[in-house]
């Protein structure tokens, strides 16, 4: 039985009339009606009862007609499907992100993708520093990370998506915690929360914003997460520099400060230069129509700067 032979007779089922049928197919009456009789031997069965003037569909054409306008209707469903999937519409991937990325960018890109492209699945790994996405890409692993450049690989793409300042996280009680915007000088005398890898490039961007200001941060408690990072600065036991993205958290006994320098990471959107999957193609479209990353056009592809939205704090 061929998918021809089923067109056929759904045809000639809807219209009851082999010369319409025909007419429908843009094929002559004789090879239809030699193609239904073929069905039928096929089959053992009779499909329909024909008199000069009529022809009906017998109890097994019923049954058949049923069976065969689902099996049509799921080809072409399949059609669509794997049309979808070719385009980028449709499939899934793999989103590895930095830790700080998963509270404030990677909602807003999940919302665009829900909006936008709903038959695209992504699958979230979160808290992977740069080097690590970077090898992540490399061994296709994830398709697409949210990281913090520079990267060290020349066969990763980049655009970016922000440039955050850096905030200070102080202590409840610190002296610092009522005022105005902090200038990083006025943390010299501080014990630092620092990550507590070489491979973070927040770290390295606190170290040189502080080099900046004339002082190299006193490091005396490294972490490897940013809540653990929180906490210890709620007990009091130091302060931190974070990326804006840790406003997102609320850690009681922390309190959030504006910094005055011009001190900031920046976080970009970066996927494997060879991946040619076409789902990157359409995430990034859409991504790019939201405002999310910074048109492809601009020879400096700049991002807007996300607002310091501290709310009541200072």
């Amino acid at each position: 039985m061929e998918i021809r032979q089923l067109r056929y007779f759904v045809t000639v089922a809807q219209t009851r009339h082999f010369g319409q049928a025909a007419e429908r197919l843009h094929m002559n009456q004789s090879p239809l009606s030699q193609a239904i009789r073929q069905l039928e031997s096929q089959l053992g069965v009779t499909l329909f009862t024909r008199t000069t003037r009529r022809v009906d569909l017998t109890p097994a054409g019923e049954a058949f007609l049923r069976d065969a306008l689902r099996i049509l209707d799921s080809l072409d469903a399949a059609r669509e499907r794997v049309q979808e999937v070719g385009d980028g519409r449709s499939g899934l991937l793999r989103i590895g992100s930095t830790g700080l990325a998963a509270y404030r960018q990677l909602p807003q890109l999940a919302r665009i993708v829900a909006r936008e492209v709903p038959d695209l699945v992504l699958r979230y790994v979160p808290d992977l520093l740069t080097p690590a996405s970077e090898a992540a890409l490399a061994e296709d692993r994830i398709d697409v990370a949210l990281l913090r450049p520079p990267t060290r690989r020349t066969d990763i793409v980049t655009r970016r998506i922000a440039r955050e300042r850096l905030v200070a996280a102080v202590p409840e009680q610190h002296r610092l915690a009522a005022d105005g915007p902090v200038g990083l000088h006025e943390l010299r005398d501080e014990d630092f929360v620092v990550y507590g890898t070489k491979e973070s490039v927040v770290d390295a961007a606190v170290t040189q914003a502080c080099l900046a200001a004339g002082f190299l941060p006193r490091r005396a408690h490294e972490v490897a997460e940013t809540s653990v990072m929180l906490t210890l600065v709620a007990a009091g036991l130091g302060v931190a520099l974070l990326p804006e993205s840790a406003l997102a958290l609320r850690v009681e006994g922390v309190r959030f400060v504006s910094v005055a320098d011009d001190a900031h990471v920046e976080l970009a959107l970066a996927w494997r230069a060879d991946n040619d999957d076409p789902a990157i193609r359409v995430l990034l479209s859409a991504l790019e129509e939201n405002g999310f990353v910074a048109p492809l056009n601009d020879p400096l592809d700049p991002a807007p700067v996300l607002p310091l939205s501290l709310g009541g704090l200072q």
